[in-house]
């Protein structure tokens, strides 16, 4: 094991961790959550066809209050879809299934996935989507439109030049200003607090007392700051690829450091197998990060132009790779030969721009979180912390860090700038106390959600249990038979898996060419996996 004083890039994390949370000290502790005046009333329901798809699935759509303070007050539609359990005569209740994101749809989560699901999930629950508050159906937050979000991500680099924190800071401050010119009315209410408050309305709605949770990534989030204002309201909840939610809201720097820190060292571990296993890679010629760090050099200088007429370059490179390591090793091969053929100037997923359907999903990533999450509004703060995250990853932590408002990583120029007031921002206890057992799953190299989240969540929670997948990549449920196997038994049965146990079946790299489901991850859209 890597101590911390012989790792220069963990040192990094944790010093800015610790600057981090002295500051938050100085600044003083985050208050209570302020109590709803009232009630809201309780949504009425009525179930009716999905866009005509004949799946099994009902759609209808809930109206909650925008402002949960003023439960009378203005309201939003929210979109829900459902499909009843296929053995009612032993049906247990609903098990709601969350995306994450911030800026999936819940609506497609739910109906995409329900094939992956054992017979014995699909038999005892109904299975229950939603599109979260500012996603998708249910207010689409709108920031920069289209233009401006292709100018911004075609005008990034992958080895940004002297003048990319103070680019990153004026794109911040300007996407911060689209959103409140474009949905002012809803960017104050869209954070996990009023999402919290949606799901319990939504549970009543349903005529259930209890509820059921699968919350992978963002949405273990969302299902800990559930738990944590309706514990009794628990029946099972499964939280995959868990945050520590008290850094995620109240110390985002040490947090967005972790993340950094992560994401590099999965990519890393990556091209270190193309080194050790050059021709089942095809990249790099035994030198695969060298090798990596030219290739965003040509594509910065030279782009590639693609069928859509824009650009990719190796801001592009980077984005995709971002996305695409959280599949974990038995894509190995085809990342390399992806990138080979970027290499070669072909087509190549790893060459695929940000589209549209992207765009909506970063406007809602970047706004929700913002919403969530209490930056210092120090700009010296910002220029050296973001500086120092990015230096302390270098494989993406530069273009990602120090490129336009997208994914998670990269929040702080846009949210230390925030033009809207955070009423809808979680600030209370995450313990649960009450709640029932509450299972989270951690995966040892995941580069989206560091493991050490899980094991501080699952020590936060009053009932947690901590479930352990040693391997790659992102999340672990259907990525594991091992995993699997003990969260639909507990779901069931609600019978935990023992303390300490570590599932380590992850499937290994899979030879080119025998895979023959698609490669690419489009960051708009996620499936429970179909275990192989």
């Amino acid at each position: 094991m890597t101590r911390l004083a012989d790792d220069p890039r963990r040192r990094v994390v944790w010093g800015i961790s610790l600057v981090l949370i002295a500051v938050t000290a100085l600044l003083g502790g985050a208050p209570g959550t302020a109590g709803a005046a009232g009630a809201p009333p309780v949504p009425v329901l009525s179930w009716g066809p999905c866009d005509g798809a004949a799946d099994g699935f009902e759609c209808a759509t809930a109206r909650v209050p925008v402002d949960h303070r003023r439960p009378a007050g203005p309201t939003l539609a929210l979109a829900v879809t459902r499909r009843a359990a296929a053995d009612p005569a032993h049906r247990t209740g609903v098990l709601v299934l969350h995306p994450g994101g911030p800026g999936n749809s819940g609506v497609n989560f739910a109906r995409s996935s329900y094939e992956a699901l054992p017979a014995a999930l699909r038999d005892a629950f109904d299975v229950v989507g939603y599109d979260m508050r500012g996603v998708a159906r249910s207010g689409q937050v709108e920031c920069w439109d289209d233009k401006e979000y292709a100018a911004a991500v075609d005008g990034a680099r992958g080895v940004p030049g002297s003048g990319a924190l103070r680019e990153a800071v004026r794109q911040g401050a300007d996407f911060a200003a689209a959103c409140r010119e474009r949905s002012g009315e809803l960017m104050p209410f869209i954070g996990t607090a009023s999402n919290a408050g949606d799901l319990d309305l939504l549970r009543q709605a349903l005529g259930e007392e209890t509820l059921s949770f699968y919350g992978r990534s963002f949405g273990s989030y969302v299902g800990t700051v559930y738990a944590a204002r309706f514990p009794a309201r628990v029946r099972a909840m499964v939280l995959d690829g868990a945050y520590d939610p008290r850094r995620y809201a109240d110390v985002p720097y040490a947090y967005d450091a972790a993340q950094f820190a992560a994401l590099d060292a999965a990519v890393g571990r990556f091209l270190d197998w193309c080194g050790r296993n050059a021709a089942a890679c095809g990249f790099g010629e035994g030198r695969p990060r060298q090798a990596f760090e030219q290739l965003k050099r040509d594509l910065d200088a030279d782009p590639v132009i693609t069928a859509s007429g824009r650009p990719a370059t190796g801001y592009t490179l980077a984005y995709r790779l971002m996305f695409n390591i959280n599949a974990g090793k038995e894509i190995w091969p085809y990342l390399g030969q992806a990138l080979r053929s970027a290499q070669a100037r072909q087509a190549s997923f790893l060459l695929s721009p940000p589209s549209p359907a992207s765009f909506d999903f970063l406007s809602a990533n970047v706004a929700v979180e913002c919403a969530d999450r209490l930056y210092p509004g120090s700009g010296t703060l910002l220029g050296a912390l973001v500086g120092a995250e990015a230096s302390s990853a270098p494989l993406l932590g530069p273009p990602i860090g120090l490129g336009p408002p997208t994914y998670d990583h990269n929040h702080a120029p846009a949210c230390t700038q925030w033009p809207a007031e955070r009423p809808s921002r979680y600030e209370g206890s995450y313990r649960a106390a009450g709640s029932a057992p509450i299972l989270v799953l951690g995966t040892t190299g995941d580069p989206d959600t560091p493991y050490n989240d899980a094991v501080t969540l699952a020590r936060t929670l009053d009932g947690g249990r901590l479930l352990t997948f040693d391997a790659e990549g992102h999340t672990a449920y259907h990525r594991s038979a091992c995993v699997s196997a003990l969260v639909d038994d507990y779901l069931t049965t609600l019978s935990l898996p023992a303390g300490g146990t570590v599932c380590a079946d992850e499937a290994p790299p899979e030879p080119f060419g025998r895979r023959t489901a698609v490669s690419e991850v489009d960051e708009t859209r996620d499936v429970i996996p179909t275990l192989r």
